[in-house]
């Protein structure tokens, strides 16, 4: 095997952790592999310089990598993900100002997913009824968990994500400085930005994403299929090397060393990164806190070997809010975009079984179990969209 150096694409996230920890701690140089990770602010960037060339291989939200494959929103170019980098790792966040009012209008705990998502509709309904201006929600991308765990929530307690609210799109650095302007009321991202706009004393962390759906591929390793094609050894190097850094990273007794690698790469505190990676958040600025051992799982077969049932599951989430048709054709292809073979052939070991996940695969809070009847699955939901989403660019 013989390659220059690989340019890497990514966005300051702590899933981003496997590529760091891969390049930092020596995991790639073992591969025979140089890697050089360079740093982007907008998913639209890192995909578009995936596209042309520019990146061998990118940090890239899951649903833009079926996204980019099916020629949805952007030119058609092909990639493929031969390994997960994450899964789950999304908060959703509030202004004090929302999270007081929709304490207010709660029937019960707002902690419950379904209680906050009733009392959002009630504050809909009220501001609406006073004139006032739709709640701003801010998200990633119109191709990412952000965006459908955000609508999802919504459509569970009544409210029209593209009628009763504005759903913005902004990058990941922006978000903090977004709710603190009022640019927004609310937003979706991955860690860490969720803790530095409660560190800021800005938000309120209300749900983890793994309480909307238990187990959601965030993040892949993606790749041109052409790239992949002309260069299997060097793609077979590469998930060994993330495959070790993911076991490296899942033991705790490395998180002081991965939060000071990420601390590095992303500008923020390691303290507040290796939280992030425990699992147990800060919600307030008081202190108060909220644990999961779902919250972000970035290393074991588990949780790297791609699985094509996720892949299904964000097809159904662009079938249902109108930004693809839905056929079993197009099912396929998404679902072609992630490869296990790829990931077992490079591993040389056979899937591991089960690890006692959700039962569909997803784990989603509300509705229906997934199914790989996809258009039932769809049609089961009564907020289902014929055209496109509004969304608003903010930059």
């Amino acid at each position: 095997m013989s390659v220059e150096t690989l340019r890497i694409g990514f966005i300051p996230l702590v899933d981003a952790a496997p590529l760091v920890v891969a390049a930092d701690c020596g995991f790639a140089a073992d591969e025979g592999l140089s890697v050089e990770l360079v740093r982007e602010v907008s998913w639209s960037n890192v995909r578009d310089k995936l596209n042309i060339g520019l990146f061998d291989a990118a940090h890239l939200l899951s649903p833009v990598a079926i996204a980019s494959s099916l020629g949805i929103g952007h030119v058609r170019v092909p990639l493929i993900a031969p390994f997960n980098l994450g899964l789950n790792g999304n908060a959703i966040t509030v202004s004090p100002r929302l999270h007081d009012e929709l304490t207010a209008a709660g029937d019960g705990d707002i902690a419950d997913p379904l209680a906050s998502a009733r009392a959002l509709a009630r504050v809909v309904a009220e501001r609406k009824a006073r004139g006032d201006d739709a709640l701003n929600f801010g998200m990633t991308f119109p191709f990412s968990n952000h965006n459908y765990q955000l609508r999802f929530w919504m459509a569970a307690g009544g409210v029209d994500p593209d009628e009763d609210v504005r759903m913005v799109v902004l990058p990941p650095p922006y978000m903090v400085d977004s709710l603190t302007n009022g640019q927004v009321d609310a937003f979706c991202v991955g860690a860490p930005w969720n803790s530095v706009a409660v560190e800021s004393g800005v938000g309120r962390i209300l749900h983890f994403g793994c309480v909307i759906a238990a187990r959601m591929s965030e993040k892949v390793l993606a790749v041109r299929e052409q790239w992949a094609g002309a260069h299997p050894d060097v793609v077979a190097a590469l998930i060994r090397a993330l495959a070790r850094a993911g076991t490296f990273i899942a033991e705790a007794a490395n998180r002081t060393t991965v939060a000071a690698a990420l601390s590095r790469r992303l500008d923020v505190p390691a303290e507040l990164i290796a939280r992030t990676l425990s699992g147990e958040l800060k919600l307030s600025r008081d202190g108060k806190t909220r644990g999961d051992s779902r919250y972000i799982l970035l290393g074991g077969d588990s949780t790297n070997r791609p699985d094509p049932v996720q892949a299904a599951w964000l097809y159904a989430q662009m079938a249902r809010w109108g930004q693809t048709p839905l056929s079993d054709e197009l099912c396929a292809a998404a679902q072609a975009v992630f490869r296990p073979d790829l990931y077992d052939l490079a591993l040389r070991r056979a899937p591991a079984p089960h690890d006692g996940g959700p039962r569909d695969g997803v784990g989603a809070f509300a509705g229906p179990d997934f199914t790989a009847d996809v258009g039932a699955y769809v049609a089961a939901w009564r907020a289902q969209r014929s055209g496109r989403p509004r969304l608003s660019l903010v930059r």
